[in-house]
């Protein structure tokens, strides 16, 4: 997934009515995984996979989400973080399609994806853009703005 963490996290937050801080959770936690770019550009000189950073894989959000739901399943912050840990999944979710996620990691680093996207073109971002899964990222994009011209028709944007 390339452009289209932000606009699910957007669908997913308007679907289920979130609001205020906990919509703004949903944004966060769409994109947060990607925040390992900047240590894969400017750190690591593109050494590894982005995705076998720790930010990508699932076993750390489950434990970080185990420790942290109990604490916080009888204060006013329970939405909140598991509308964060809910975008968080959905963002590997997407990563699966054909960037590949190590789901099952710690016990096996192999990156699980739906569809290898080959390397058609001499650029690795055209090969994403000229796949039919980009077609997935159109939809979703296609859909955010459904959802934002909608509300913005009944008067009710946030």
């Amino acid at each position: 997934m390339l452009t289209a963490h932000l606009p699910s996290g957007y669908c997913l937050g308007k679907i289920n009515g979130w609001r205020g801080p906990v919509f703004a959770a949903a944004i966060v936690g769409a994109v947060l995984p990607d925040i390992d770019l900047l240590f894969f550009y400017f750190v690591d000189d593109r050494a590894i996979h982005h995705h076998r950073y720790w930010v990508h894989v699932p076993f750390f959000w489950a434990v970080l989400a185990s420790v942290t739901l109990p604490v916080l399943w009888t204060s006013r912050y329970r939405l909140l973080a598991i509308a964060f840990f809910i975008v968080i999944l959905m963002h590997l979710a997407l990563d699966s399609i054909g960037g590949g996620i190590m789901w099952l990691a710690p016990f096996n680093t192999e990156l699980v994806k739906l569809v290898t996207v080959q390397p058609t073109q001499s650029l690795w971002i055209f090969s994403f853009l000229l796949h039919w899964t980009f077609l997935f990222e159109v939809l979703i994009w296609i859909f955010a703005g459904y959802l934002y011209l909608k509300d913005r028709r009944h008067g009710t944007v946030r």
